[in-house]
């Protein structure tokens, strides 16, 4: 590909952060090519009904809102390539060096969107529910099992703060966790503690989930504690067992001790011309909407970036 060609950016990953980006990248004037490995959509693909996004007053589909926000970005310019990036590069000169099946890129701005891979129990019945009753975000899908009984699994700050607000839509909350103690801050286990409606087992582990094909109904669990096995219904699992930012692509990235790429508020990372945007960075709320506004953000900085080194300045 001749210098000529070469697009301003390269953003990876067509989540709605990645999405967001190229759609506002390319409003301003920008070549933005965006590489998916697989569809447009990320996480969002595995919701079935999204009801909390703006703008709409019935729930809309994950996968409907992906293809308006894939459409909308290709329709104000941007390239979506469907292809894994093979690597990233970062030059002395400071520019970006990405290899893709689709060709070499020399580029001067970078936005990772890749999101982070949740863990998942790796039981019977998990992925078969997914969206049926098994859920990774209480935010999301919690609003639709008011007065349910609603079982959540896991240890750390995500699970023992998303019991919490999973206790105002249900009087019923059951928290299992594998070990005799939550990981999670003092602060969000001691409300735990004086919440009525959440009820704490420790020493628990999930041997499968059940359900009548249509739908979540009840969990068989180990008692590690008397060392036996029992079910017990229930109408949605809630899983929060953690999640591995996919941040292989940039190593040289700065990132927390929980592996998430740091950003400041303009979503730029510890190396210039290099943004993170969506559930890859450090950010205390990851939802659609956040994401949107992450990639948006980190496009209106990366314009202004690539302004400078032109050495186009604006009063």
């Amino acid at each position: 590909m001749s210098e000529q060609k070469q697009p301003d950016m390269i953003i990876i990953g067509a989540g709605p952060a990645g999405l967001s980006a190229a759609q506002y990248a390319a409003r301003a004037g920008l070549s933005a090519h965006v590489f998916e490995e697989m569809a447009p959509g990320g996480q969002t693909l595995i919701v079935d009904e999204l009801e909390n996004y703006p703008g709409y007053d019935d729930p809309v589909s994950g996968y409907d809102l992906a293809v308006k926000f894939a459409n909308q970005a290709e329709k104000f310019g941007a390239v979506i390539h469907y292809a894994a990036i093979d690597s990233v590069e970062h030059r002395e000169d400071g520019m970006f060096e990405v290899k893709t099946p689709d060709g070499e890129f020399i580029v001067p701005v970078v936005i990772v969107a890749t999101g982070a891979k949740r863990r998942e129990l790796g039981v019977p019945g998990e992925k078969e529910y997914q969206g049926k009753g098994v859920s990774y975000c209480a935010t999301c899908d919690g609003p639709f099992f008011k007065e349910k009984k609603i079982l959540v699994v896991g240890g750390g700050d995500s699970a023992c703060g998303e019991s919490l607000f999973l206790s105002k839509i249900t009087s019923h909350v059951v928290v299992v966790h594998r070990k005799e103690r939550f990981r999670a801050q003092r602060g969000i286990v001691g409300l735990m503690e004086h919440d009525e409606h959440i009820e704490r087992r420790m020493l628990h582990t999930v041997n499968r989930i059940e359900g009548d094909t249509k739908r979540v109904t009840s969990v068989n669990f180990h008692d590690i504690a008397q060392n036996r096995d029992y079910s017990e219904a229930f109408d949605a699992v809630f899983i929060f067992v953690g999640a591995l930012p996919r941040t292989q692509l940039v190593p040289f990235a700065e990132t927390d001790e929980s592996g998430y790429i740091k950003t400041d508020g303009r979503m730029r990372t510890s190396v210039p011309g290099l943004y993170a945007v969506g559930d890859v960075r450090d950010t205390p709320f990851r939802q659609v909407v956040t994401a949107a506004s992450d990639g948006a953000i980190a496009a209106h900085d990366a314009a202004e970036y690539i302004d400078e080194l032109h050495g186009r300045t604006y009063v």
